[in-house]
């Protein structure tokens, strides 16, 4: 191979390079703007309605799970850490702190409305994740009711106020830092998803994640246990860019409950418990992403 050949792949290596980077900061650009507001409208609904919710869900008896299930689809910031508190001071059901977790949306909701999603896709979405965490939430404890299993006393130490938010600092500056923070995953994903279509083909690409719908759906639901926002952030960036199906995303987001698993590992002491609802989640997170395929074709999201 001669020197000028060797240059020449260099050179147009380097301008795949450029134009990879340059695409993934101007698609980031463009979603800022609609990312502050819709995290704005979070943090406000958050300040208005949050300690309404939480106590609202501590009456609600049975029926807790529906509760549940309904405020964790409502865009609020740490709601999931919150059921795990409540949960470890036994306020709240195994079954609804599993409700919140299935139909909590974390970064789904702000990346789908940045991304052009149809409004009407995005709230079916939101609509069926909640009614999955329902449903689901009402089955375990009717089980654990079956099962006989004693109520254990309301534990007030275990039950605390979990700083996930930046809410002490008002609205403007917790919607400012997680705009710049989703921001960042969001460069981040993009630039890898450009990479990877310039590299091995978006054909390619496409063929292998839906050509293994079961195994996609697993490794998506596992994904999606990683305790921050960089999974939902990455699951949905590459259902929206059409790499992988709705329902493949929706195994990663019936999971993926932000922080509240890794603050119900931190404050509830019974590590049975924990892994049970980890089982739930990631159960629960394939076989209704395998439903979500049936009802949300790609196209729907066009």
């Amino acid at each position: 191979m001669s020197l000028l050949h060797i240059q020449a792949e260099g050179n147009i290596l380097l301008d795949a390079l450029r134009e990879i980077l340059l695409h993934g900061v101007l698609d980031t650009l463009k979603i800022v703007p609609f990312l502050f507001l819709t995290y704005l409208l979070m943090e406000f609904i958050e300040h208005r309605a949050g300690d309404k919710a939480e106590s609202f869900m501590k009456r609600a008896g049975i029926f807790a799970p529906a509760v549940g299930g309904a405020l964790g689809a409502v865009p609020q910031c740490g709601f999931s850490a919150a059921a795990s508190n409540l949960y470890a001071g036994r306020v709240i059901s195994l079954g609804t702190v599993v409700a919140v977790f299935l139909s909590t949306s974390d970064e789904m909701l702000p990346i789908l409305i940045s991304g052009s999603v149809p409004l009407v896709t995005v709230l079916l979405i939101v609509l069926y994740k909640a009614l999955v965490g329902i449903m689901v939430g009402l089955l375990v404890d009717l089980v654990l009711r079956a099962m006989k299993k004693p109520a254990e006393a309301i534990n007030i130490d275990a039950i605390c106020d979990e700083d996930n938010c930046h809410c002490e600092r008002g609205i403007w500056y917790s919607a400012l830092h997680h705009t710049l923070t989703i921001s960042l995953f969001v460069l981040l994903v993009t630039i890898g998803i450009n990479a990877l279509v310039f590299f091995v083909g978006e054909e390619t690409l496409g063929s292998v994640m839906h050509g293994i719908p079961v195994l996609s759906h697993i490794i998506a639901a596992l994904f999606g246990l990683i305790p921050n926002c960089a999974a939902s952030v990455a699951l949905t960036t590459l259902c929206t860019e059409g790499l992988i199906s709705a329902g493949t995303m929706m195994s990663g987001l019936f999971s993926g409950a932000g922080v509240g698993l890794l603050v119900l590992f931190k404050v509830n002491k019974h590590p049975r418990e924990n892994f049970l609802v980890v089982g739930i989640v990631l159960a629960a997170g394939v076989i209704f992403g395998l439903v979500g395929d049936l009802i949300f074709p790609i196209e729907m999201f066009l």
